[in-house]
């Protein structure tokens, strides 16, 4: 969409995928192409094509995805920042001071993220048909995830809930309890209260 038909802003485009270019070699080269499958990062790269397609099924899928853990790792962030105090311990990384500044503050993106998020649905529109892409993309990342990803770096939480793998039950078994847990606690919720707060996408 270009012109008078456009519903978002040329320079957030542009100043959206400036950054991404930046950030992606960057991360490819300290991180490794395997943290690309954190929800996060996807959603990260995702919303390049969904804000310059303007599509809501994109815009609404990616919001699905990330924006309930994105609101408890800025909870997490901030409570750190503020008090000392981490309450879920998704940050600690961000505090590292072996970690070089830069690329603990590329990271800061997740402070962002959700917010145009957010806005770009509000402009847009939620696209119901987001829970079924979700789903489906969901259990895509999830598997790879499992099958990709050294298991200390517990991508995705894929090996057990929090920084490190779980001992209690077989991975394969956890892996499975994990591929419904995310559609039945963050994808569904998500689903509902996003129908309820933005307007329906024609």
């Amino acid at each position: 969409m270009t012109g008078d038909t456009s519903q978002l802003p040329l320079w957030l485009k542009i100043a959206y995928t400036l950054f991404v270019a930046l950030l992606v070699p960057v991360y490819l080269r300290y991180y490794g192409p395997a943290n690309f499958l954190w929800f996060s990062d996807v959603a990260l790269l995702g919303m390049v094509p969904g804000l310059w397609m303007e599509s809501p099924l994109i815009v609404s899928t990616l919001t699905l995805a990330v924006v309930l853990p994105e609101v408890m790792w800025n909870l997490d962030f901030f409570a750190r920042l503020l008090t000392g105090h981490a309450p879920f311990g998704l940050t600690g990384y961000m505090f590292d001071s072996k970690r070089p500044g830069f690329i603990r503050g590329l990271s800061l993106f997740h402070v962002v993220l959700p917010v145009v998020l957010v806005w770009a649905l509000g402009q847009l529109g939620y696209d119901h048909r987001a829970l079924l892409v979700q789903t489906i993309l969901g259990t895509i990342v999830l598997v790879l995830s499992y099958l990709l990803t050294d298991p200390n770096e517990n991508t995705n939480w894929v090996f057990g809930p929090g920084a490190k793998p779980q001992r209690w039950i077989a991975p394969p078994v956890y892996l499975a309890i994990v591929l419904v847990g995310f559609p039945l606690v963050i994808y569904w919720p998500t689903h509902l209260v996003l129908e309820r707060l933005f307007p329906i996408s024609r």
